[in-house]
């Protein structure tokens, strides 16, 4: 639990060398010296030597049967890239500075994802600790890194990676990411990173040379599933509970962000999460440290998220994307695709109440009933208006920005914050970035290209009048997704920045919506005006947030036991670049006007 058991590792001054090749009748490890040493039979399938026939710093393969040489598939370091040799590391080598640090609780919260290749000039690890104190100006408190883990080429998303282990070198690799997290807990931030466990990339995918780590009993949008329930799944078990140890332990990362655990398939007696989950908590038995586990997961099932102890798969939070379509609808998004489910105003409503929209009714979408309701606290759920996947996923990758009004950019953002779950943003939609954020790739095999280029292209068919999609594999598709920094120069730029701090300010101050509860909540809308009326509480305090989301002013009426409630925030003023301000004091009873697209929030004690 302590140490790392697959691979190469330094033990003692000597490389203590594992590896899972059920079907291989010999195993030896080749350094880049020529050395050769056999690995002994060490029963289920694995391999195993201690020698000291290996200087850290050098490459190796691993030889099966005598002819076939293949990178280590726990790799740690693959300086030549996918198709390269391993690496031989130390990442106990480096010296952490973050002892006293001590991992927040997931519901304080305010997730910043980003792009490490995109983020910056510089795409690596470096140019994210350089914009650290920007982060810390912000007012976020985790950043969310998407997957680092070693993919084809210089330029992906992170979701094609084939070195689960490997940190890419491009980015700086092991001891680069080491820096970025010892540089993040420096600076007050907690760390989160994406890992993809349902999937691996199409192009230097070699763990099927090595034994049977995918079946063909499940099918999934990239292929043959990941074994995790038919014949020899041990092992396969094994390399994914590692590899989400060595983060936590070796790296320091705060929490794991699962990607698409829907398409995991595993119908073992004890599902692949629930055992990563419990061996994440004998892990913080033994180090005394904190650490959190966050799923994407889509359908709406509470079993994912529910402790251990009531037979849930004891994961922290979710992603919650109804919050998010229903979001979306409500501030004009066309209703097609996935947006087709959701009826705006009213679906928006249910996800403040409910967490989830479908929860049991029948969804068009899906052609049956869909989802059951869940009791789980708030900060159980987060949510966006956007996220590098409903920005990326389409055509031209348009942030927000592009799409709606100003006016309307300060509401979404502002329905956010408010909610009783954990709040992410994506890079750059704080000052409204204008640059995209496009699906880029930079394969090396010409027929896989080809494939990616094809497969895009017949994906938005049907958007034609809009134009061509841009190519993945074109390096000025890449670049046009860098986020551009020198828009901040521009007031309006400005003005949203300072819309956002202000926001996260007021929620980070707010005992109301710094809290999570569910129940101390009501809400309203008006499904013919566009309006919504948000009313939460805690002990004495409330708040009370009108939104409207259609482009007239319309008039509301507040009707609450509460005397009298003060403005603490209005995304119309004048400050905001909003058409003018409402009042500061209102009434039981009042009636006012609430501007187009925007956002008021009140607030009062109980008498």
């Amino acid at each position: 639990m302590r140490r790392r058991n697959i691979g190469l590792n330094i033990i003692d001054g000597r490389a203590e060398v594992s590896v899972w090749a059920p079907f291989a009748k010999t195993v030896a490890l080749e350094t880049e010296a020529g050395k050769v040493v056999p690995l002994e039979a060490a029963g289920y399938g694995h391999w195993q030597a201690t020698t000291d026939a290996i200087s850290i710093g050098e490459h190796y393969l691993f030889v099966l049967d005598g002819d076939k040489k293949l990178p280590d598939p726990a790799s740690l370091s693959q300086p030549d890239g996918v198709h390269g040799p391993s690496q031989h590391i130390n990442i106990s080598d480096f010296e952490w500075t973050d002892a006293g640090w001590i991992n927040p609780p997931l519901s304080d919260y305010i997730f910043y994802e980003l792009h490490t290749g995109t983020f910056s000039a510089a795409g690596n690890f470096k140019g994210i600790i350089e914009k650290l104190d920007y982060l810390v100006g912000l007012g976020i408190t985790a950043v969310e890194i998407m997957p680092v883990a070693q993919f084809p080429g210089e330029r992906n998303w992170g979701y094609d990676g084939v070195f689960p282990f490997a940190v890419h070198n491009s980015y700086g690799g092991a001891a680069g990411l080491q820096q970025l997290v010892d540089a993040c807990h420096k600076n007050g931030l907690a760390v989160a990173l994406d890992v993809v466990y349902n999937h691996l990339g199409p192009e230097g995918n070699y763990l099927s040379q090595y034994g049977p780590y995918f079946t063909e009993k499940y099918k999934t949008p990239w292929g043959n599933a990941v074994n995790f329930d038919d014949a020899w799944c041990d092992g396969v078990r094994q390399f994914f509970i590692e590899n989400a140890l060595m983060w936590f332990r070796d790296f320091h990362i705060d929490a794991l962000r699962l990607d698409a655990v829907h398409a995991i398939k595993d119908f073992s007696p004890t599902h692949i999460l629930k055992e990563i989950s419990e061996n994440v908590g004998q892990l913080t038995k033994e180090t005394g440290k904190q650490y959190h586990l966050i799923v994407e997961c889509d359908l709406n099932d509470p079993r994912y998220i529910d402790p251990l102890k009531k037979s849930g798969y004891g994961i922290d939070a979710q992603w919650t994307d109804e919050f998010h379509h229903a979001l979306r609808v409500s501030a004009g998004q066309q209703r097609h695709g996935y947006y087709s489910d959701f009826s705006g105003i009213a679906d928006l409503a249910k996800a403040y109440r409910d967490a989830y929209v479908y929860t049991g009714q029948f969804s068009e979408q899906r052609h049956k009933k869909f989802g059951v309701a869940a009791s789980n606290p708030g900060e159980q759920f987060i949510v966006f208006s956007q996220n590098h996947d409903q920005v990326g996923n389409r055509m031209l990758g348009e942030r927000t920005s592009a799409l709606v009004s100003f006016e309307m950019q300060k509401l979404m953002a502002g329905a956010v914050i408010v909610a009783p779950f954990l709040p992410l943003l994506f890079m750059g939609e704080e000052w409204a970035a204008s640059s995209p954020f496009q699906y880029f790739v930079s394969h090396t095999d010409k027929e896989l290209i080809k494939s990616v280029q094809k497969g895009r292209r017949e994906e938005f068919k049907e958007f034609h009048a809009e134009g061509e999609a841009p190519d993945p594999q074109s390096e000025d598709t890449f670049y046009r997704s860098k986020l551009n920094w020198s828009e901040l120069a521009n007031e309006s730029h400005r003005i949203m920045l300072n819309y956002y701090k202000a926001l996260i300010r007021l929620r980070k101050s707010s005992p109301v919506l710094q809290a999570h509860d569910r129940k101390n909540i009501k809400v309203d809308f008006n499904e013919q005006d566009q309006t919504l009326t948000l009313h939460r509480w805690n002990k004495k305090h409330a708040v009370l947030c009108l939104m409207n989301f259609s482009g007239e002013p319309q008039a509301v009426t507040i009707n609450d036991a509460k005397k009298k409630w003060q403005k603490i925030f209005d995304s119309s003023e004048t400050q905001w670049a909003g058409p003018t301000g409402e009042p500061e004091l209102i009434m039981i009873g009042s009636e006012f006007v609430v501007q187009p697209e925007s956002i008021i929030i009140y607030s009062c004690d109980h008498v």
